[in-house]
């Protein structure tokens, strides 16, 4: 086997196992990474909801309440979770992946039923009131998605309206009916703000990322071992062939080979000139036992 052979064989080894390490420990930053952004992506959805929630309660509702109107027409404007709900409706005309729900185990309207992998997640809130944030993955038809659901809890303002029908307004009442979105109880969590975002474009983009970066260690790794075998043969592996065939030729008796030239202070040169110094040597000892 000859020693550039081996070198290579060694080259490979280290540099396959760094692109090995290099490439794992890549993976698993840029999905890291794209998961965050996904997890900001939804925290940004999630405080736009609660925005629009706090636009209602605190300067629309007010407004629409002085209409003479509402005595006899329930306005579901004034409604927090009907506004943030409208208006996230709105944004999927654009952004149809994107999903939010303010989702209720027993819902005035029955569009926020809780769907069963809903209903779950706010069992989780309710059996344990110390946890304010879930983030999971789930698996649908359409590709992976990344949820991040806040509790809502009934307060006071809630149960002016939803501990007994008797309590709701008859407006509410009359589009809405009197078997659903009652009996709340105080602080007791009833739906969960649920922000939905498809993982699958960041996801993409990680794996086109891991790819490229990949393939551009790949072409390092082979011009470095290019590189490095031209070094190879030049500074050692050519030197140490013109070192073995004078060795050979004086071997079978020619001693008019002509010294190694010499060039640099390293260990080839030092080799070298120590063959030449043998080789001289070996000159002078043949003439004196042919004089």
């Amino acid at each position: 086997m000859k020693l550039l052979f081996k070198f290579n064989l060694i080259f490979i080894a280290l540099f396959g196992a760094g692109l090995l390490l290099i490439s794992h420990l890549a993976y698993q930053f840029l999905a890291n990474n794209a998961r965050n952004e996904i997890v900001q992506q939804a925290a940004l959805m999630m405080e736009s909801a609660r925005a629009t929630r706090d636009y209602t309660s605190r300067e629309l509702k007010p407004l629409l309440l002085k209409d003479p109107d509402t005595e006899t027409t329930f306005l579901p404007q004034t409604v927090p979770a009907y506004s943030a709900t409208v208006t996230f409706e709105r944004l999927r005309k654009t952004y149809p992946e994107y999903g939010y729900k303010e989702a209720a185990l027993n819902p005035t309207n029955l569009r926020d039923r809780a769907a069963d992998w809903e209903a779950d997640v706010i069992n989780v809130f309710r059996n344990h009131p110390e946890q304010k944030e879930i983030i999971a993955e789930r698996d649908t038809p359409t590709g992976r998605f990344l949820y991040l659901a806040h509790p809502i809890s009934a307060d006071p303002p809630c149960l002016s309206c939803h501990s007994v029908p008797e309590a709701a307004p008859d407006p509410m009442i009359a589009a809405y009916g009197r078997n659903n979105g009652f009996g709340w109880k105080p602080n007791e969590v009833i739906a969960a703000q649920i922000v939905s975002v498809p993982m699958a474009l960041p996801v993409k983009n990680a794996d086109l990322a891991f790819r490229n970066l990949v393939i551009y260690f790949a072409a390092i790794f082979l011009l470095s071992v290019a590189v490095i075998d031209v070094a190879l043969y030049f500074i050692v592996i050519r030197p140490l062939r013109k070192l073995s065939k004078a060795a050979n030729l004086i071997s079978q008796g020619n001693l008019e080979v002509p010294e190694l030239a010499v060039k640099g202070k390293d260990e080839i040169a030092a080799t070298a000139a120590s063959f030449n110094r043998l080789y001289l040597s070996l000159k002078k000892a043949a003439k004196m036992l042919n004089g």
